[in-house]
C-alpha cells in the first residue's frame, strides 16, 4: 500500500469520550474503540525484519535461521502453488520433539534433514495447518479477536492485491502501538480510570492451576507441559515454590542450535544454565501494583508475560499479553475469545 488509508479517531473525539470521568461505561470502552478505529497497517513498524521460508528448505536450516534472527516464526511459501500456506513456528519444533523423542521408529537427526514440506505433510499431521491472516486495512480490533480466538501468537498481514506478507502482527506489537500512542498524547488524551486499579482488583490473569515446572524436572517434562497446557512459558520453581527462572518456548529452539535435542533428559537447572542467547528474564509483579504499572513494565522489558509473585517470591499467577488484550479490548465489547462474531 503506497499510503495508509486509515479511519483514525481524532484526538478531539478521544478527549470527548473521556471528558466525563464518572462515565464508567465510556471509560471501559476506551481501548476497544481505539482498536476499532485504527487499522493493522498503522501498527506496522517503519523498519522491521521479516523472514520467509520456502517449503523446500531443509528443516535444520530453517530453525537455525529463526535462532540467528531472533525470530519465533516465519511464513511458509509454496513455490508450486505460488501462495503462502502456513507458518513455521517453535510450536512445531516442540510438537516434533515431544512426539518423536522416545519413538523407536524415528531418529531425531533424521527429522532435521527433511524439507519443511515433508514435516508438514508427514510429521505434523496432528497439528492445524490452516493459515490465519488479516488485511492491512482491517481494524486492530479484528486482529486481536483473531489472535485470541484461534489461540495463535502471530498473524500475517497480507496485502490482498499483491499477496505479499507485509508484517507479522503480534500481541506485543499491538500493545506497544497502543502504549506509544498514549505516551505521545498523554497531555491531551487521558488514560481510562481503570488503569489505576490494582491487579487483585481487576483480576486479570491466571491464578489457579498455574503451569510451572520444577528446576529438578527434565526438559522433556517441560515439553510435555507446553504441549498439554498450550502455554508459552513456564516459571521454573525450586522446592519452596519460589520462582528462580522462566523457561519459554523460544528457549526450546536453542536446543536445535546447540544440538542438544537428543538429550531431553537433562534437568531444567542445566538447560537454563546452557542457554546463551535471546533469554527472556523473569519479570515479576505484585498483586497491589496497578494495571498501568504492569503494562509499562511489560512494554519496557519487551516480554510476553509477567509472573505474579507474593512477598516471598512464590508464584501466584501469570499475566500474559493475551490476558491484557482480552480484558482491555474484547471484554468491553462483550466478546469472549471463544465466541464468534
Amino acid at each position: 500500500m503506497e499510503k495508509r488509508l486509515i479511519r483514525q479517531i481524532s484526538y478531539q473525539e478521544m478527549r470527548e469520550q473521556l471528558k466525563n470521568a464518572g462515565n464508567s461505561e465510556a471509560d471501559a470502552e476506551m481501548y476497544m474503540k481505539f482498536m476499532k478505529n485504527h487499522c493493522c497497517y498503522e501498527a506496522i513498524p517503519t523498519s522491521c525484519k521479516l523472514v520467509i521460508f520456502d517449503t523446500t528448505l531443509q528443516v535444520k536450516k530453517a530453525f537455525f535461521a529463526l535462532v540467528a534472527n531472533g525470530l519465533r516464526a516465519a511464513p511458509l511459501w509454496d513455490s508450486k502453488t505460488q501462495r503462502f500456506v502456513g507458518m513455521l513456528t517453535i510450536t512445531d519444533f516442540i510438537n516434533i520433539l515431544h512426539h518423536y523423542y522416545r519413538s523407536p521408529l524415528v531418529q531425531m537427526n533424521e527429522l532435521e534433514r527433511h524439507q519443511i514440506g515433508t514435516w508438514r505433510d508427514v510429521y505434523l499431521q496432528y497439528s492445524n495447518h490452516c493459515l490465519h491472516s488479516i488485511t492491512p486495512d482491517a481494524s486492530l480490533f479484528d486482529a486481536i479477536y483473531s489472535l485470541l480466538r484461534y489461540k495463535i501468537h502471530r498473524l500475517p498481514v497480507i496485502d490482498p492485491v499483491s499477496g505479499n506478507v507485509l508484517h507479522i502482527l503480534t500481541h506485543k506489537r499491538i500493545l506497544k502501538f497502543l502504549h506509544i500512542f498514549y505516551s505521545t498524547q498523554k497531555e491531551t488524551v487521558p488514560k481510562p480510570c481503570f488503569m489505576q486499579k490494582t491487579i487483585q482488583d481487576v483480576g486479570i490473569g491466571t491464578f489457579r492451576n498455574i503451569a510451572t515446572v520444577q528446576q529438578t524436572a527434565s526438559v522433556y517434562d517441560a515439553l510435555s507441559v507446553f504441549v498439554e497446557r498450550r502455554v508459552s512459558a513456564l516459571p521454573v520453581v525450586n522446592e519452596q515454590g519460589k520462582v528462580v527462572a522462566l523457561y519459554s518456548r523460544f528457549d526450546v529452539i536453542n536446543l536445535a542450535a546447540q544440538k542438544t535435542y537428543n538429550n531431553l533428559n537433562m534437568s531444567m537447572e542445566e538447560a537454563i544454565r546452557r542457554r546463551c542467547c535471546f533469554v527472556e528474564g523473569v519479570i515479576k509483579c505484585l498483586p497491589d501494583e496497578t494495571l498501568e504499572t504492569i503494562i509499562d513494565r511489560i512494554i519496557k522489558a519487551e516480554v510476553h508475560r509477567l509472573v505474579l509473585v507474593d512477598k516471598e517470591d512464590v508464584c501466584r499467577g501469570i499475566i500474559s499479553l493475551s490476558d491484557l488484550l482480552q480484558a482491555m479490548v474484547l471484554t468491553p465489547a462483550e466478546i469472549s475469545s471463544k465466541s464468534t462474531m
